[in-house]
């Protein structure tokens, strides 16, 4: 489901296919190996893969967001589809999250 890319300074992790209620919590675990791995890094979550998002799904992204912002790491999510994007923008989460169009984005930002 997901691929984890260490770099000097940014971890990136892509889920593929669905996030819903039967893999969730697995992809929170995920979520959580890869914050807490990231010491020195910042966490990227590269959606360009993910098909749909469940409400489950987003409450394992807030989890890695809030984990993140607890351990003072920045925490960010790539390519997002218009159908995920439309339910952040529409629970107000877009601007919550920052969201970029690309790796080569939010390293910049970095």
């Amino acid at each position: 489901m997901t691929q984890a890319t260490l770099s000097a300074k940014l971890r990136i992790i892509q889920p593929s296919g669905h996030i819903n209620a039967s893999n969730a919590i697995e992809f929170k675990s995920q979520l959580t190996e890869a914050v807490v791995a990231a010491e020195d890094s910042a966490l990227l979550v590269d959606m360009h893969q993910l098909e749909s998002l469940d409400s489950a799904g987003l409450m394992a992204l807030i989890h890695g967001l809030k984990l993140a912002r607890s351990l003072e790491r920045r925490f960010g999510l790539c390519s997002v589809a218009p159908s995920i994007r439309i339910m952040l923008e529409l629970t107000k989460l877009d601007g919550v999250f920052e969201i970029f169009d690309s790796h080569e984005a939010f390293a910049t930002a970095l």
